[in-house]
């Protein structure tokens, strides 16, 4: 089987198509971003029951490139790259973490988190990248004339493309709004020695300067509004139905910034259901920042509007994002799973990272909006004790130790940490180490 993908304009109106290899980010008759659309009715003439089979032959095994679980799906992703361009971590397959002491806390007998952070990099961005990264190998090797490749980033997709770019040997920039980033995310591109541009800027500045950058062709844009992205971040979905042995899941809740994840995982459990793996859809929570909430003021609407903010500075600075470009893809995704989007602020997502802490998890602050937003749709009755919930934790919280430090020292200007807790300082004697144990342990 020939199995084909091209870009589509998703606007209904226009429907304009380009090869994957044009070096295109929106429609050039009426400016609307771009989506990449798969030859269903190809794709189709193999049974639900075979492509179960060829999925679960390939899973994390070794064979190139399809242990890698984006790749695993290459026919449903990007079957135009060739084996030999393909730019794989052995990306994908993270764990799903069976959050049972968290779940009991909140009254739920079926909350997951989904580790996407356990990955290369540290973060979903990944999943992504290898297909956008793979896609430009390939068009170098057509000929195309492409000297770097570059990001805008609040962090995690400057780490991803760092790395992936260092993995294929090829250039590439990032740019990042200076003092707006962990320590860790700014070391990531550094250390694999790309050009890092640090602006005194937030992320929708930096998003303006990389377009402008990525005007001339020969530097090629690796922002989500490139849709090749979405294609890999929708393997999320994939991964979930396969982990839970082809069920799916009642709800499935993810924090929102830039809005591709959330477009990307509709995307994802969309196609699985049109090829008949899937008998039924998920719905879908986005999760903001009150700090940067554009999403949740227009789905208090209805979505009837949508107005971009100033997006304030916020503990979850992935997601501090006030215009985000997929706006219209997320809305439309939303619309389509009878989606909610709901807020948390900032002593919220910050309790609710600890508090899941606690129980075993790792969380970045991003995660902990998504725990938040799960407690109060829980509190309200949306979410019930039976219903199987998934989280998506985004990024690895080890590359937020300082968010983590002052969640524990309560030492973070405006909240109070419902769990403060400091290492125990005692003399290197035993009388004192054993007061302390008997101390903590009522002994």
């Amino acid at each position: 089987m020939e199995f084909k993908a091209w870009f589509q304009c998703i606007n209904p109106e226009c429907d304009n198509r380009y090869e994957l290899t044009d070096i295109v980010y929106r429609c050039r008759d009426c400016n609307e971003l771009l989506e990449v659309q798969h030859d269903m009715d190809e794709l189709k003439k193999r049974s639900a029951i075979e492509w179960k089979e060829l999925f679960e032959s390939r899973y994390r095994k070794n064979k190139w490139p399809y242990g890698s679980s984006v790749w695993g799906k290459k026919e449903l992703v990007c079957p135009m790259v060739d084996n030999e361009n393909i730019v794989s971590t052995y990306e994908g397959g993270t764990n799903l973490f069976w959050a049972d002491r968290l779940g009991d806390q909140l009254g739920l007998d079926d909350l997951w988190v989904k580790q996407c952070g356990m990955a290369h990099s540290g973060s979903f961005k990944d999943l992504g990248m290898t297909i956008l990264v793979s896609m430009v190998k390939q068009m170098m090797s057509q000929g195309k004339n492409i000297k770097a490749v570059a990001c805008a980033s609040t962090g995690d997709t400057s780490a991803s493309l760092a790395a992936y770019c260092a993995v294929a040997g090829i250039p590439a920039i990032v740019f990042l709004p200076k003092d707006k980033v962990s320590l860790t995310q700014l070391i990531q591109p550094i250390t694999h020695g790309v050009l890092t541009l640090s602006l005194d800027t937030d992320f929708d500045g930096c998003m303006k300067l990389v377009r402008e950058v990525c005007q001339n062709d020969d530097i090629y844009l690796a922002n989500s509004m490139n849709s090749l992205r979405i294609e890999g971040q929708k393997t999320i979905s994939f991964e979930l139905v396969q982990q839970f042995n082809w069920e799916v899941p009642d709800f499935v809740i993810v924090p929102g910034g830039n809005l591709g994840n959330v477009s990307a995982i509709g995307k994802g459990f969309q196609m699985f259901y049109d090829l008949g793996l899937i008998d039924k859809l998920p719905r879908l929570v986005c999760a903001q920042a009150e700090r940067a909430n554009p999403l949740y003021r227009s789905f208090k609407q209805d979505f009837k509007t949508f107005e971009p903010v100033q997006a304030q500075q916020t503990l979850a600075s992935a997601i501090q994002i006030g215009d985000p470009v997929s706006i219209k893809k997320a809305i439309r995704a939303l619309q389509a799973f009878d989606g909610i989007v709901e807020e948390a602020t900032e002593g919220e997502l910050a309790n609710a990272a600890s508090k899941a802490n606690r129980t075993g998890l790792l969380c970045c602050p991003h995660t902990g909006v998504a725990l938040a937003v799960l407690e109060k749709l829980v509190g309200r009755g949306v979410i019930k004790k039976k219903d199987k919930v998934v989280v998506i934790s985004t990024a690895n919280g080890l590359k937020f130790t300082d968010f983590l430090f002052k969640c524990h020292t309560d030492t973070i200007p405006g909240i109070e940490s419902e769990y403060a807790f400091e290492a125990v300082e005692v003399p290197a004697k035993y009388e004192a180490v054993r007061d302390a144990i008997q101390e903590k342990l009522g002994a």
